[in-house]
């Protein structure tokens, strides 16, 4: 420890216990940090509970009609070709396109036309073919809906909607 007069007058600090913490202080600390993760907390709540939006994109052909029989599915990358979806003709006037990925832990889904629903077979999640929306088994929220439009004999890939509304 310095004992020169002038260093002990510019820093009053006694050193030896510098490194004790008051209980004053310590409970200030922790109401202030308790405080910080109740407002992170809510706040990224209310992000992750926010509805979804829906995205436009470059259209892209995804099929003819002929090339899709009633009861058939028809795998297409969209908006990236490696960004996998799925376009399903249930009947023969009817079509819908979902992301091709489980929102369980991302297993690929599939077509089901006996039993009428997207199935995921890593974890037995099933999703409604016109809305999306979970059936059965793990998938917390509903598929992301390709949004379509029919131009002639040609189906096109539009837009993403993703939520609740999908």
């Amino acid at each position: 420890m310095n004992t020169d007069p002038n260093t002990q007058n510019d820093f009053p600090v006694d050193w030896e216990e510098d490194h004790y913490v008051s209980r004053r202080e310590f409970f200030k600390f922790l109401t202030l940090a308790g405080g910080g993760l109740a407002v992170g907390t809510v706040g990224i709540s209310t992000l992750a509970n926010r509805p979804k939006s829906e995205l436009r994109f470059q259209p892209a052909l995804i099929a003819s009609i002929k090339d899709l029989k009633p009861g058939e599915s028809l795998s297409f990358g969209f908006p990236r070709e490696n960004d996998m979806c799925i376009l399903i003709r249930p009947t023969e006037s009817e079509f819908f396109a979902y992301k091709q990925r489980c929102t369980h832990l991302s297993c690929p889904v599939e077509w089901r036309p006996d039993q009428g629903r997207l199935y995921c077979p890593c974890h037995n999640g099933a999703f409604a073919i016109k809305t999306g929306k979970v059936l059965q088994g793990p998938p917390p929220r509903p598929l992301p809906k390709i949004m379509i439009e029919r131009r002639g004999d040609e189906i096109w890939a539009v837009g993403i909607r993703e939520g609740e509304e999908a």
